[in-house]
């Protein structure tokens, strides 16, 4: 009986796995081998180089630019995104006044506002950085062209060819793209969590910067860990590729100010015609992003609350 329930059990296991397997392992384990090769990418021919893309990644002053704006990401998009998505939802469902028969309830018209914050979610990134192109036009945008009509003009500058502002432009519209997608998000958890724990605290004289970090927080931890994780991923994947790519002129922006590793595994692979020396980058991309979710996870780990 029990050897003929795990023969089921592989039946079922069997051919995801083997889905898995041929079009995510393989994949991997092809661009490692190909990082060890001088391939172009467009001829069948190769030669074996042994470490000497890892050698030439060590010294491309490009490649540790690329990471140093990679790493600047990964550490500063989750860390905003995520904490506004906390405070937006914590007011649309917790920070609202008190109102006849609710103790707790969020802002009027929450509803409306959970729309319009996820609204960013139904547009491409493409078109969203395209949008924010044109705003961030030096002649004629939106942007400068707000500030000099009130009289802020000595604050007009070339957004996104200025190489100390260029990245932190990008950055704005990655965060405002996505954020709605985490308010949703932990709006939903919000909810779950019963009302009775603010009401105590609220009775109890807590505040509502304590109820956050005493009862929501908490409860909230696992979603916000994987929330942190999966922002990493995109910083470090094809939404900070699109936008740098949508947006910016040049190679990665004026002076590579821009350049990120997405960007530059492939302009070295389809510009350049070094598909050997782009995985090998890709291998460093994928290094960092594994290391980034093992930090996230092991930082974060923390006992399991339930209700």
């Amino acid at each position: 009986m029990q050897h003929g329930k795990y023969r089921f059990i592989a039946g079922f296991l069997v051919v995801p796995l083997a889905l898995y397997a041929v079009f995510v392992i393989w994949p991997f384990v092809q661009s490692i081998y190909y990082s060890f090769t001088d391939w172009t990418g467009l001829s069948p021919d190769f030669e074996m180089v042994g470490f000497d893309n890892y050698s030439k990644m060590l010294q491309d002053d490009i490649f540790w630019k690329s990471l140093q704006h990679s790493v600047l990401l990964v550490l500063l998009l989750p860390l905003v995104t995520l904490g506004l998505a906390l405070f937006f939802a914590f007011m649309l469902n917790v920070g609202g006044r008190r109102r006849k028969g609710a103790a707790v309830t969020g802002v009027r018209g929450s509803s409306f506002y959970k729309i319009a914050y996820f609204f960013p979610q139904v547009l491409s990134i493409v078109i969203v950085a395209l949008l924010f192109q044109f705003a961030f036009n030096p002649t004629s945008g939106m942007l400068n062209s707000t500030l000099k009509a009130i009289g802020a003009g000595s604050l007009q500058s070339d957004w996104l060819g200025d190489p100390d502002l260029a990245l932190y432009c990008v950055m704005v519209v990655l965060i405002w793209s996505t954020v709605g997608f985490f308010v949703v998000l932990f709006s939903a958890g919000m909810a779950s969590i019963p009302k009775d724990f603010y009401e105590a605290a609220l009775l109890d004289g807590a505040s509502r910067i304590t109820t956050f970090f005493r009862i929501t927080l908490p409860l909230l931890w696992d979603t916000v860990q994987s929330g942190w994780v999966y922002m990493g991923i995109l910083a470090l994947g094809v939404e900070a590729f699109t936008a740098v790519q949508v947006m910016t002129v040049g190679p990665g922006g004026p002076d590579y100010s821009t350049s990120v590793l997405p960007l530059y595994v492939y302009q070295t692979a389809f510009r350049d015609a070094q598909a050997g020396y782009a995985t090998t980058i890709g291998v460093g991309l994928l290094i960092v992003t594994m290391l980034f979710a093992a930090v996230v996870m092991r930082l974060g780990r923390r006992e399991r609350l339930e209700f």
